[in-house]
C-alpha cells in the first residue's frame, strides 16, 4: 500500500492510501466515518498510524480497498501532497553506497589539481600521498549523520536557494521509516522495525560544505538550511517493497543526470537499524536514509543547479519526488 498525507481543502492535512494506479486518493479518516459513523485516532496522521502497528495498518487496507466514491476519495492531482511525516520524529542520513565516494573523491582530487601550475603532476602527488581517499572507518562500520527535521517538505513544493551559497546539489537517495521502538536490535530482525520506504532528496550547498567540513565535524548549513530536506511522495509499506530490486533516476529539467540500483548499498537498512540502535532506542516515525546513490549527484558530474530548474527523483515501487529550485 501507498500511504500519503494532503491537504484538504481547508489546509488541513490528512492521511490517505494511492489507489486507482495513483489517481486518486482514500481520505481514510472519511472513508472510516463513513463505513463506522465513528473517527479512529490511528487515521489522525500518518505518524498515528505507524505508531498504532499492525491492526492499525490492516484497517487501512481495508478501508482502500472498499472505499467508494464520495468525499472519502479525492483525484490525486486536485489536492497537494505534504512530506509523509511533515515533522519526522527524527531524520539521520547514512553513507551507503560505495561508488558515490569513489567518484565524489576522485572529482575531489582532479580539482584540486586543476588548481596547481602543472594539473598532471599535481595529480600524480596527491594520488602518491593517497588524499582524497575512502576513510577506512567508513569499511569497518555504517557513517551517518542527523539532518534538520524541521526543514522537511514534500514533492511538488519549491526548495529555497540558501542565500549563502552558490553551488547547489541534489542527491538521490531513499530511505526507511521505523515502524516500532527498539534498542539493540539484532541485524537478522531489523526488517521487523520497518514501516515502509520513501525517496530522499538531501539537497546540498557543496561551496558551503567545503568549508565547514574542513573543522572535522558533520555538516551543518550546507545542509540544516529551509525546504533541504525532500521525502515523498509516499510511504510504500514494507510488505510491497523490495529494497534492494529498485532502479534509481535523477532528472533535471526532463534529461537524466544519474541512475543507480539499490542493490549496489555496502551498508544495508539491516546493518543501519542494529548500528544505530546500539544502547539507543529507535522511535516510530524516525526516517534513515541511504546516502547517495553512485553517480546520483551533481558533485560526482562537476555540475550543478540553477535557479528555476526542476528535480525528478525516482525510484521504481515509490514514484517520482518532483521539486523545483527557487531563488529570492
Amino acid at each position: 500500500m501507498k500511504l500519503v498525507t494532503f491537504q484538504d481543502g481547508a489546509g488541513a492535512d490528512r492521511l490517505g492510501a494511492l489507489v486507482a494506479d495513483g489517481s486518486k486518493i482514500v481520505d481514510l479518516q472519511a472513508a472510516q466515518e463513513t463505513a463506522q459513523g465513528r473517527p479512529d485516532p490511528a487515521f489522525a496522521s500518518m505518524l498515528a498510524l505507524i505508531e498504532a502497528g499492525d491492526a492499525a495498518l490492516e484497517r487501512a487496507r481495508a478501508l482502500a480497498a472498499s472505499a467508494k466514491a464520495g468525499r472519502a476519495v479525492v483525484a490525486r492531482d486536485a489536492v497537494r501532497l505534504r512530506a509523509p511525516i511533515p515533522v519526522p520524529p527524527q531524520v539521520r542520513d547514512c553513507l551507503c553506497f560505495e561508488q558515490h565516494l569513489v567518484n565524489a573523491f576522485t572529482m575531489a582530487r582532479k580539482l584540486r589539481a586543476a588548481a596547481a601550475p602543472d594539473p598532471e603532476a599535481a595529480l600524480r602527488d596527491i594520488e602518491a600521498k593517497g588524499l582524497f581517499r575512502i576513510p577506512e572507518v567508513w569499511y569497518q562500520q555504517p557513517i551517518y549523520y542527523k539532518s534538520n527535521r524541521f526543514s522537511v517538505i514534500g514533492t511538488d513544493q519549491d526548495i529555497e536557494w540558501p542565500f549563502y551559497a552558490e553551488k547547489l546539489d541534489f542527491e538521490l537517495e531513499f530511505g526507511c521509516f521505523i515502524k516500532k521502538g527498539g534498542k539493540n536490535i539484532p541485524k537478522d530482525k531489523a526488517r521487523d522495525y520497518i514501516f515502509g520506504y520513501s525517496i530522499f532528496n538531501d539537497v546540498s550547498a557543496r561551496d558551503t560544505q567545503v568549508i565547514e567540513m574542513a573543522g572535522n565535524l558533520g555538516p551543518a548549513k550546507s545542509k540544516d538550511f529551509d525546504t533541504g530536506n525532500v521525502i515523498g511522495p509516499c510511504i510504500v509499506t514494507a510488505d510491497e517493497f523490495d529494497p534492494y530490486r529498485q532502479t534509481m533516476i535523477a532528472r533535471v529539467n526532463g534529461v537524466e543526470w544519474a541512475r543507480g540500483e539499490t542493490g549496489s548499498m555496502h551498508w544495508k537498512f539491516e546493518d543501519l537499524i542494529a548500528y544505530i540502535s546500539r544502547s539507543e532506542t529507535l522511535h516510530p516515525g524516525e526516517f534513515i536514509g541511504s546516502g547517495t546513490v553512485g553517480g546520483g549527484c551533481g558533485l560526482e558530474q562537476n555540475r550543478y543547479l540553477a535557479p528555476g530548474d526542476l528535480i525528478e527523483l525516482e525510484v521504481t515501487g515509490i514514484g517520482v519526488l518532483r521539486n523545483r529550485i527557487v531563488r529570492s
